[in-house]
Formats: C-alpha cells, structure tokens, sequence
C-alpha cells in the first residue's frame, strides 16, 4: 500500500469504482492523499464509494461513466481536470463478463463484453494520457487478468478481452515512458467482489484449488498492487502486468 500522503495533492480517476476492486482502489488512492474521481454506471455504487472517502476525511468526485462511450470518458476526464486541476493517476478497472461456450456465445454479447473491457481501457487511456502529459507525467494501472495470460471454459469474450488489456497497456508504456507516464496491469486471480459472486460453485473451486495461498483474494489487495504501481517506489516499473492471483499462475 502506498504511504499515507504518499498522492497529496494530485488526483485519481478509478472506473468501476462503485463496488468491489474498484471501489477498493478509490479507498486506497484516498487513503494516499489524492482527490478521487469515482467513475460508474452505478450511480447508488458510486455514490456510496464517495461518502465513504467523505467519511475518512478524503476528498471525491462521482462521475456517471459508461467507459464504452468515448463521449463519456473525455467529458469525466475534462471534468476532473477542470475540477481540480489535473490528472495524476488512474486504475481503468471497470469490467463485464459473459459465460457461455464459444459457439454459443451471441454476437451481441461478445462485442458489450469487449467495448467494456477493451474499448472501455483503450478510450480511458486515449484521454487520460494527454491530461497526464499536461500534468508532467503520470501512472495508470489497468485491470487485466489471470484470464490475460490463458484460457478460460466459457469465457471467451472475457478472455480475449483481457488479452487486449494486456497488450495495449505494453504498447501504451513503450510509448510513452520517455514522457513520464507509467502504464501497468494488475492481474488478479479469484477476488471475493460481486462480479465473482455468481460464478458457479464448480467453477470456483477449480480456480481456488490453484491459488496455493490457499483462499479468494480480497478487493483490497488488488487495490494495494495497484495504488503501489502508481507511487514513486514503482518508479521503476512501467508495462508490467502484476499477478494479484494467490499463485494460481505460478504452476
């Protein structure tokens, strides 16, 4: 976790922040100093995520946000700037899913899965990255995936999305590391957060008998792995995708 005061006075946008990692993420990024933008479709998530930062003593800012509409992303990025000042920092962690087998899977929800989780980190990255620029450089963390680095039974538009998040955020750090932004991945394996919540009980414990820690991660230690990504003691990491997965990659 970064140290407290450690993002005093820059500001971060967290999407997805109404609930589960994301909402984490905002804590986290809060509980270091920064201004928070609260970005979600969830008005109520995203709206309980500001009061509690307000309640800590941080200071935030929601902002209804489809993250697959570049319209909304540049008007929550500009609002924030506009706010406050700058951008600083961001965790592009807003994400959907779909199960069903490949030959099963509609059209339509192949492609809302990947406007979400793809388009969505690309049209976050497109504006935040110039905002950075303006601000003297910056660091965002994006939410990959276990699923980045395999595959997945039923989970294909998932799966294939992760794999572009990890992608565009290696090209987007090659880019632009002479310019002083950082771009990462956390990759988390099983998280207790109410995406996880539905998947059948079968399915959670073949992924859990894999995590050799033993047990689900929590949404808080993701949010940590991505608030350290951001500070200054990761200064030196940039296009890094981080497993967060208990070592479920690890064999």
């Amino acid at each position: 976790m970064a140290t407290s005061e450690q993002f005093a006075g820059r500001v971060a946008m967290v999407t997805g922040a109404g609930s589960g990692i994301g909402r984490a993420s905002a804590l986290a990024f809060a509980a270091g100093g920064a201004t928070v933008g609260v970005c979600d479709v969830n008005d109520e998530g995203g709206k309980e995520t500001v009061s509690l930062i307000e309640d800590a003593g941080g200071k935030a800012l929601f902002l209804h946000t489809d993250v697959a509409s570049g319209d909304a992303v540049q008007e929550a990025v500009d609002t924030l700037v506009t706010t406050y000042g700058g951008l600083h920092f961001s965790h592009n962690n807003a994400g959907t899913h779909a199960m069903a087998l490949t030959g099963e899977l509609s059209e339509a929800e192949f492609t809302r899965v990947l406007n979400v989780n793809l388009l969505g980190v690309f049209l976050c990255m497109r504006y935040q990255i110039p905002r950075m620029l303006e601000a003297g450089g910056g660091a965002i963390v994006n939410t990959a995936s276990i699923w980045a680095q395999t595959g997945m039974p039923t989970q294909s538009a998932y799966v294939a999305s992760k794999h572009g998040v990890a992608g565009l955020t290696k090209t987007a750090a090659v880019e632009y590391a002479a310019q002083g932004v950082r771009v990462n991945a956390v990759a988390p394996g099983y998280i207790d957060t109410p995406m996880t919540a539905g998947n059948p009980k079968e399915a959670l414990t073949a992924i859990l008998s894999r995590q050799v820690i033993g047990r689900a991660g929590q949404p808080e230690e993701v949010a940590a792995a991505a608030a350290w990504l951001c500070s200054d003691e990761a200064s030196l990491i940039t296009g890094a995708v981080l497993n967060v997965d208990g070592g479920y990659l690890a064999h």
